[in-house]
């Protein structure tokens, strides 16, 4: 069982508790300015490139909401954190490879990257198979970045039904990650609107450094890693 490890102290743990109650405040003064109410967004801790030994304090100090990039990385650590902490609800944050639907079905509560046919057909066997029912968004690709996954603009709506009509999927909501170096409203607000004509609520949007933004927009889930975690070391 994944344990709190002997150098991560109390002190630890209330710092990190003050880092989530941070960033909550923050949402709730963002939804005050467009009159919603803060307990309508999710936060979802991202913990990609973090290890056990590093989420254990998030855990400790309550929060129960985690979001994951790879499915082959959750798995190294995830099983054992819920080995103690049962309650946890995870994200697959990042883009999915149809060979690995099984194991995201297995493994995430909410998926929120559904962004091709091929994966929508997948994940439906695995769903039907496991007898399991992940949320779903599919991610839009609001900036058509050809380096970036996710479906086209144009193409969202047609898609979500199709979901619905040939794989019997139940759409939550809609996903997206505007471009690192573009004002990130107008993407927001092109995501809401896709949204209300796809007759979904969900709207997974905003990060660390536009989350506050996304609230203002309609976001009912914020993804935030460095503002909770500290900044990421990734492998050269």
């Amino acid at each position: 069982m994944a344990r709190m490890p002997p150098a991560v102290n109390r002190e630890g743990v209330c710092a990190m508790r003050k880092q989530i109650d941070q960033v909550l405040e923050a949402v709730d003064v963002a939804c005050r300015k467009v009159e919603r109410r803060g307990e309508d967004v999710t936060l979802i801790a991202v913990s990609k490139t973090f290890d056990a030994d590093a989420i254990c304090p998030a855990l400790e100090a309550g929060h129960r909401v985690f979001g994951e990039n790879r499915v082959q990385e959750s798995q190294g650590k995830w099983p054992e954190l819920r080995a103690e902490f049962s309650d946890v609800e995870l994200h697959l944050i990042g883009p999915l490879q149809s060979n690995k639907s099984a194991d995201a079905v297995e493994l995430f509560d909410v998926i929120h990257t559904v962004d091709r046919e091929k994966i929508a057909k997948a994940l439906a066997g695995e769903m039907k198979k496991q007898g399991k029912t992940p949320k779903l968004f599919v991610q839009v690709n609001t900036g058509e970045e050809p380096q970036k996954a996710g479906i086209a603009p144009k193409e969202a709506v047609a898609f979500v039904q199709r979901c619905r009509d040939e794989h019997g999927l139940e759409i939550e909501g809609l996903m997206c990650i505007p471009p690192a170096d573009e004002n990130p409203g107008p993407h927001f607000e092109l995501l809401r609107k896709l949204a209300d004509e796809a007759d979904v609520n969900g709207l997974s949007m905003g990060m660390s450094g536009d989350y506050q933004v996304a609230v203002q927009f309609g976001a009912t889930h914020v993804r935030v890693g460095s503002a909770i975690f500290g900044v990421r070391d990734y492998p050269a």
